[in-house]
């Protein structure tokens, strides 16, 4: 029903000539789909946001609904600012999400199983063009665009959080692979027999370097020490309050953050021993250790880098607020779609 409606809309201003003529579309919808949350935002040409809002994911029980329910409030936003005729295109952010299929494909993170169509489903509903990529895309498009990597042309961007994700820019391209999943670091082998990974692996980069790895760290950390530390009087821990350990001196804070950064270390050697990137820039919630996190990660990774790139890899920290960066980054895939009218 909520699909009928929101074609209906289009149908009525368009045909009907209700609405305001506007002879350039020079604004897309930015769309960053999490778990809690999704957030959309009219974005304009120069990557200023227009209008933003946000509503609860799980507030539509099926995925038919979801899209639905997202459609009608991309429309309504149109209406309120009276920009219905000035919408080129939507990007949008997906776990899992795969930009060659335009398809959420089995994510882990959301609770909509197998493979999605979600580009086809929004488009035919709101008659535009939508693209679709997953996180680490996405926010490589912000950052290439609006961020650090700006100017750079090979670069990975690392981000760091629920999970590890990276992408891969060569030559001033993203790198796809091919089929779509390229850069999936977080759920290489690192150390055989290892930690239990989410993906159901043994020693992936993931199971160290990501929120509840650092966390495992904290009590293996504890256990073999007899320290004083204020980690031990914090019955649930968060990386927040690990991090704001390490600014305050604390020593087995430190030593957390000092292995989660060796670990990241190794495993990006091996990376830049294959790509032999400019940067590696580093975003999401655990990348706010900054220091703590980062100086023991290029230590680690200057021991056992090829010699012939060792010190010439900048290890920087994004300047953007990441989730600016999603929004940026999903509007950034908007422009570069192919435009699409269903009323043409």
């Amino acid at each position: 029903m909520a699909a009928c409606r929101i074609f209906t809309i289009f149908a009525t201003l368009i045909f009907g000539k209700t609405m305001i003529e506007t002879s350039m579309k020079d604004k897309v919808f930015g769309v960053q789909i999490s778990l809690e949350r999704t957030t959309y935002a009219i974005v304009d040409i120069r990557g200023n946001i227009v209008a933003k809002d946000e509503f609860p994911t799980m507030e539509y029980p099926t995925v038919n609904d979801f899209v639905s329910g997202l459609c009608e409030h991309l429309v309504n936003m149109m209406l309120t600012h009276n920009l219905l005729g000035a919408i080129r295109s939507v990007g949008v952010s997906a776990p899992s999400s795969n930009f060659m299929t335009g398809c959420i494909e089995h994510a882990v993170n959301l609770p909509w199983k197998g493979v999605i169509p979600l580009a086809a489903m929004m488009r035919d509903q709101l008659g535009i063009a939508v693209a679709l990529g997953n996180m680490a895309h996405v926010r490589a498009l912000g950052e290439y665009e609006f961020g650090a990597a700006h100017g750079l042309k090979n670069f990975v961007v690392m981000t760091l959080g629920h999970g590890v994700c990276s992408f891969i820019y060569s030559n001033g391209q993203p790198y796809q692979g091919a089929d779509g999943f390229a850069g999936e670091m977080g759920h290489a082998c690192l150390i055989p027999d290892g930690r239990e990974c989410g993906c159901g692996k043994k020693g992936c980069l993931e199971a160290y370097v990501n929120e509840r790895g650092v966390l495992q760290t904290v009590q293996e950390v504890l256990g073999e020490s007899r320290e004083p530390s204020l980690l031990r009087g914090d019955n649930a821990p968060d990386v927040g309050h690990v991090i704001a350990l390490c600014g305050q001196g604390d020593s087995l804070a430190i030593e957390v953050m000092r292995r989660t950064g060796r670990v990241l270390g190794w495993q990006l050697a091996n990376y830049a021993s294959i790509l032999d990137p400019e940067a590696f820039i580093f975003t999401g919630s655990l990348a706010r250790a900054g220091k703590w996190l980062l100086e023991p990660a290029e230590k680690a990774y200057n021991e056992i880098v090829f010699h012939n790139i060792q010190g010439k890899t900048r290890f920087v920290l994004s300047s953007l607020d990441y989730h600016l960066c999603d929004i940026l980054g999903a509007s950034v895939l908007a422009w570069e779609v192919k435009e699409y009218s269903l009323f043409k």
